[in-house]
């Protein structure tokens, strides 16, 4: 199904069932603290987006979902350190609380910029969440405020994550070999 792809992964991290019961646990704390409060999922695209619709569905309150577009790979394996909005969010974030969803936690440069840009639209809170946070490799002082798995400090694609826009479609998280970037 995936044969071309998955000779480029050098190990599969986690599995199908291992972001499920993930998903899962980051559902379940998010639905206790926001219960009978207005809350908007903001994802990341397009990285983010599996990992939202996922969390969405396993969340039972009521939400809005948006998507944003912004960056700082550009196509590469390291960030650029600059963060550009390419598609902000049309919903107006009065009166509701936000939880920024993005793949994977990493310099925290990019989910910073964001945080501090939804806070100058003045809604209730603004709170983030990444599917795996990688602390190891933060370049500024950034706490993830849900997240499911402390992954470690490896190049990963799949489950929505990608090198030059491939392997997104993996239903699994797995290591890039590096010949395949390098």
């Amino acid at each position: 199904m995936y044969s071309n792809l998955n000779e480029d992964i050098s190990k599969v991290l986690y599995s199908e069932e291992d972001i499920k019961q993930a998903v899962i646990k980051i559902a379940k704390e998010i639905e206790n603290d926001y219960q009978g409060k207005n809350v908007l999922l903001i994802g990341l695209l397009k990285g983010a987006a599996p990992f939202l619709c996922d969390l969405a569905r396993n969340i039972n309150i009521n939400l809005s979902i948006d998507f944003m577009t912004a960056s700082s790979y550009y196509n590469g394996t390291e960030t650029s350190g600059t963060v550009t909005i390419t598609k902000d969010i049309s919903i107006d974030v009065k009166d509701k609380h936000i939880i920024l969803i993005d793949d994977v936690a990493d310099s925290g440069i990019t989910l910073t910029y964001l945080t501090n840009h939804l806070r100058e639209k003045n809604p209730l809170s603004v709170k983030t969440c990444a599917l795996l946070d990688k602390p190891l490799r933060r370049k500024v002082d950034f706490t993830v405020d849900y997240f499911g798995i402390i992954a470690p400090n490896d190049f990963v694609v799949g489950y929505g994550m990608d090198y030059q826009e491939k392997y997104r479609q993996l239903p699994y998280i797995g290591i890039l070999k590096e010949t395949v970037y390098s």
